[in-house]
């Protein structure tokens, strides 16, 4: 085989490549400016309520993402379940109000598995002896470049009540958001101009406030499973902070800033 047609071999593998990559951000960029069927919002209005109060703006954005979602995400029925156009709006709808005014984007995700409730997962801990398997009721789990594993009934009714604080698409969502930068740890990829200083303050003094508090038998704004660790108190938060922004920006108003100015978002302001 002579130089100039490897060359050429070279070039037009090298022009094959650069054609993908133009043709995967032009779909992108269509995805993202299209609109929903006139059906499919009329779904995500009932099974999603709170995106009837997002400024429309917002709302516009949040249907190209979601369907950009759809198009990445293969949604695989678990135990027999039949996964339905509603389950996929409901699980996108919920997953991209995390994103929907921020640059970030669920790069490594391709699989969301929908079971019909809750599953089973095993956990092994350790006494500095022995290794013991423990088997548990999951609602929800969230993997490092993905999978997202949902528990289909308590996905239906975290995005049906927007306002009792629990949401498990959100809290895996907000996992999964967390792992953006690398680590699942409570410290996300910051906005340009977000300090890293302002950022650990407030999030500190509320997770230390949160595990005082249940410790002492007290309520918490926030679900108490977030006293678990860094990353949990993250994700409660983020559900917290979708669901009654009005009481945490009155009772955490520092935390509630940081997580506006992270997700580019004030839900205490939505109608």
């Amino acid at each position: 085989m002579t130089p100039w047609i490897i060359l050429g071999i070279a070039l037009l593998g090298a022009a094959f490549v650069l054609y993908r990559g133009y043709a995967k951000r032009r779909r992108r960029r269509a995805l993202l400016a299209s609109a929903l069927s006139a059906e499919q919002r009329a779904t995500v209005e009932r099974l999603v309520p709170l995106v009837r109060r997002l400024p429309e703006p917002t709302r516009a954005a949040l249907e190209g993402k979601i369907n950009l979602f759809l198009d990445q995400i293969t949604f695989r029925g678990q135990n027999g379940l039949e996964v339905s156009d509603d389950m996929r709006l409901s699980i996108a709808a919920q997953a991209c109000l995390l994103i929907v005014n921020s640059p970030v984007w669920y790069d490594t995700l391709r699989n969301v598995l929908i079971y019909p409730s809750a599953f089973l997962t095993n956990r092994d801990t350790h006494d500095g002896q022995f290794v013991h398997e423990n088997t548990h009721a999951t609602l929800g789990e969230s993997w490092a470049r993905g999978p997202v594993i949902l528990a289909w009934d308590h996905a239906l009714q975290g995005g049906l009540d927007a306002e009792d604080g629990h949401n498990v698409v959100i809290h895996e969502f907000a996992h999964q958001l967390d792992g953006l930068s690398g680590h699942t740890n409570g410290i996300p990829l910051l906005r340009k101009g977000q300090a890293y200083a302002g950022w650990e303050k407030a999030m500190l003094d509320a997770f230390q406030d949160q595990v005082r508090r249940v410790e002492n038998g007290q309520s918490t704004l926030i679900d108490p499973y977030g006293a678990t660790s860094h990353q949990e108190f993250f994700a409660e938060a983020i559900v917290t902070f979708f669901e009654r922004p009005l009481a945490m920006r009155d009772q955490m108003p520092a935390l509630y800033e940081q997580l506006a100015r992270l997700l580019a978002l004030d839900p205490a302001q939505w109608n």
